[in-house]
């Protein structure tokens, strides 16, 4: 697989939501990115609060902009305050540098899109992204 599809992109989501409510965690948003920062699919849980597209966006998008999970964001955040608050200006805004945004990686490690979550604790959104992409056989790097 070199790309994801819609069918694969959908089954993460299904994975991420069913994840959320084993461990009942509050409603959950979850956006699939393909590698190049376009999204394939997107899904709220029921009760979801606004803005929760652009945020699971963002994590996603973050990601793939640093090819590494968003926890890498989040701690060059604190480490180089410049650097992040330079990337989002470039980005438009776009990236939100917390954990919650997992790479989906191929079997030869290739970038193939990003998943980014949120709804929860940061940690707990990022647990959600893993697992689901675990699930459909790929591997997640949460940085």
């Amino acid at each position: 697989m070199n790309t994801i599809t819609l069918n694969v992109a959908n089954r993460i989501i299904e994975s991420a939501l069913d994840r959320g409510r084993e461990l009942n965690l509050k409603p959950l948003s979850v956006a699939v990115l393909d590698a190049g920062g376009h999204l394939i699919a997107f899904q709220k849980q029921d009760g979801s609060s606004m803005l929760r597209f652009e945020i699971a966006f963002g994590k996603a998008y973050g990601a793939l902009a640093v090819g590494s999970g968003s926890r890498w964001l989040n701690a060059a955040a604190a480490e180089r305050v410049h650097f992040v608050q330079a990337l989002s200006g470039v980005s438009g805004g776009k990236i939100v540098p917390v954990p919650g945004g997992v790479l989906i990686r191929g079997e030869a490690g290739e970038t193939l899109g990003a998943v980014g979550i949120s709804g929860d604790t940061s940690d707990n959104d990022e647990i959600c992204a893993a697992h689901a992409v675990e699930q459909v056989g790929l591997a997640a790097d949460k940085g």
